[in-house]
């Protein structure tokens, strides 16, 4: 679809902070006809090893390396005057441009968080114009489902500064026919569980996505709150809500061993240690269980258990990646993170390659996040079964989650 009269007039970046402290890229696209788009690019902590290039200026007088001045300035100076007058067009026509112009594998030339700010940007301007939400540009006019969140309320890992080595323990409201109850149930559950601590006098100061970061003995001790929090928010175990896990394993992964609570295992025992582990709490989902090359593992994994088996730095939103894992049977979902692949349209292709493996998929924000609600709206658009978007705290992960509201309110449709 081509608009003859309408042009990109603008392309405008800078250097913001995310809500780590850390400068990330935000840029604006304006059109001919006063529309305009923005958006910010987040950043992780707990990072695949495939995963775009997320351009850093490595200037250690400045933000100990982690500027994003170079990535500014390559939208500002190298793909700004490309575009600049350009008629306006489809999205795929403008991504693939810019994965074109960049020319490497994995955005290491201009940075995929470069790359994706004026990919979310243009969107957001495209939208306007036409005067529809993002998830309709995105996603058409048949849409019909709500993503159930699935709440991080207990972070370990690199998220938090405790002794739990699981990155992230979720409460999945599998119950809830509405995504407004599946928000506040887990909403209610996460206050619930910060009481049960605050009892406890256990601290629950909060980490990098907002989930409490108690100093616990591991998994299982965490594991035993959640499930006491569920049941003193008057919620069923398992019935009512279960549990989602993201493990983060290849930061727990050297030479050849997994170390998890203080005790090591070879991957033949790390999914027996799974396999316990779902037959004592109820677990419906883990994300990446095992690092991101063991991929015999994975397989044994996925044909070992009957939950859900989900691949992040498996896959890093890559469709090279997941076309392996679907050939390798490694696991049964997939995460889509939009600054893993860099461009709206690639991490749509993924969502779709996905779907048509009859993988579930999850869209995900990372810790290092901001204001901007993007993924709400690519959740519906892409008909994603979930969402992870943090606890119900921190601005930037609640903003997420009332977008999701708004939409809920527009299209009028269930979980």
């Amino acid at each position: 679809m081509i608009i003859n009269k309408i042009s990109i007039e603008q392309v405008i970046a800078s250097e913001i902070l995310d809500s780590r402290g850390y400068p990330t890229v935000e840029t604006t696209v304006v059109l001919s006809d006063g529309s305009f788009g923005t958006a910010s690019v987040p950043s992780g902590a707990s990072t695949g090893t495939f995963e775009a290039v997320e351009l850093r200026d490595n200037d250690k007088k400045r933000f100990f390396g982690k500027g994003v001045l170079n990535a500014v300035d390559n939208v500002n100076s190298k793909i700004a005057p490309k575009l600049i007058g350009a008629i306006l067009s489809d999205q795929s026509i403008v991504d693939t441009f810019l994965i074109d112009l960049d020319g490497t594998e994995n955005k290491a030339k201009l940075g995929a968080n470069a790359v994706l700010s004026v990919s979310l940007a243009y969107a957001y301007a495209c939208a306007n114009h036409y005067n529809m939400p993002l998830y309709r540009y995105l996603g058409g006019n048949l849409l019909n489902c709500m993503p159930i969140p699935m709440m991080n309320i207990l972070n370990g890992g690199v998220h938090a500064d405790n002794k739990i080595d699981v990155q992230e323990f979720m409460v999945v409201p599998v119950k809830a026919t509405t995504f407004r109850d599946a928000l506040f149930t887990g909403a209610e559950i996460y206050h619930t569980l910060k009481n049960v601590l605050k009892e406890k006098g256990l601290n629950i100061n909060v980490g990098d996505e907002g989930g409490v970061a108690p100093q616990l003995d591991g998994t299982e001790e965490a594991l035993d709150f959640i499930i006491l929090a569920i049941e003193k928010a008057g919620y069923g175990p398992g019935e009512d809500v279960k549990i989602a896990l993201d493990v983060a394993a290849s930061e727990l992964y050297k030479n050849d061993k997994y170390t998890v609570d203080n005790v090591q295992y070879n991957s033949d025992q790390m999914i027996e240690y799974y396999k316990n582990l779902i037959s004592k709490y109820p677990i419906m989902s883990i994300e990446d269980p095992l690092a991101e090359e063991d991929w015999a593992a994975w397989s044994k994994l996925s044909e070992a258990v009957d939950i859900m088996i989900v691949g992040d730095d498996l896959y890093v939103t890559n469709t090279k990646r997941l076309q392996k894992g679907i050939e390798y049977n490694a696991s049964n979902a997939i995460l889509i993170k939009l600054n893993q692949i860099g461009t709206v349209t690639e991490a749509a292709e993924a969502v779709r390659l996905a779907d048509d493996a009859g993988m579930s998929t999850i869209i995900s924000h990372r810790s290092g996040e901001t204001s901007c609600t993007v993924i709400a709206d690519f959740a519906v658009a892409m008909r994603a079964g979930f969402i992870k978007s943090g606890a119900p705290a921190r601005g930037e992960r609640v903003a997420k989650y009332n977008r999701l509201l708004q939409i809920e309110n527009e299209v009028l449709c269930t979980l």
